[in-house]
């Protein structure tokens, strides 16, 4: 299926989120569980003092970040990626412990996210060491990555159903990428899996993105950097 799609309507101070496409697990917030309640037109999920949104596709979960600094999340559970201490699947968006969340990306089954202290946070999905937290263990709730209070953003990359990776920009313009690199789409002139941050060269790194084994970067001189699978012409 194409993936569940969601948007803000701001109209003044009002701050509603807006979701449509398949439910499946739950996850336009609509409070049906299962698999039905597909929509082909956009419905409201309940508040109006949403933020942000996750900056990654994820058709399984989806969420934001309202404006009092709290972290929400919908849909599937498999491998604890609503961060509750659980696996259970929520068909209604269920709050993250804290209040001083920043940013927020999710993919493939796992969740990585910034506070405004500057730290990075991943759980869920481990299986290629993707989280950050320098082991394969799946987390069902927030675990910071390394010790650092230097994170600007913090954004997950899917890669495949197979595997992923992470990639984080610190405040010193430093760039750290970490988890599977199969294409090489970690930029790290290798192929070797790393289940903790390793630095990418150069410190004048801006924003990441990435999806279907590639890598793609902005620089603080406006130039745009890919690497890793380019069968498409990807890259």
């Amino acid at each position: 299926y194409v993936g569940t799609a969601y948007t803000f309507k701001a109209l003044g101070y009002d701050r509603q989120l807006w979701t449509w496409g398949p439910n499946y697990n739950g996850v336009l917030g609509q409070n049906i569980g299962g698999n039905p309640g597909h929509r082909s037109s956009p419905v409201q999920i309940p508040g109006t003092t949403w933020s942000k949104l996750s900056t990654n596709y994820s058709g399984s979960i989806g969420g934001g970040i309202k404006t009092d600094g709290t972290l929400w999340l919908v849909g599937s559970n498999s491998y604890g990626e609503l961060g509750n201490s659980d696996r259970a699947a929520r068909s209604s968006p269920i709050q993250i412990p804290g209040t001083t969340w920043n940013e927020l990306s999710h993919a493939n089954s796992k969740v990585v996210a910034t506070k405004t202290d500057g730290t990075a946070w991943a759980w869920g999905r481990n299986t290629d060491g993707q989280l950050g937290h320098n082991n394969e263990t799946h987390y069902s709730s927030p675990v910071q990555i390394g010790s650092g209070t230097d994170w600007s953003t913090a954004r997950a990359a899917l890669v495949s159903t197979n595997g992923a990776c992470g990639f984080g920009v610190k405040t010193d313009g430093t760039a750290w990428a970490w988890g599977n690199n199969s294409e090489g789409h970690l930029g790290l002139n290798n192929k070797t899996q790393y289940s903790s941050p390793v630095q990418i060269p150069g410190t004048t790194w801006k924003c990441f993105s990435g999806a279907n084994y590639t890598g793609a970067a902005v620089k603080t001189d406006g130039t745009l950097w890919t690497w890793g699978h380019n069968e498409y012409g990807d890259l």
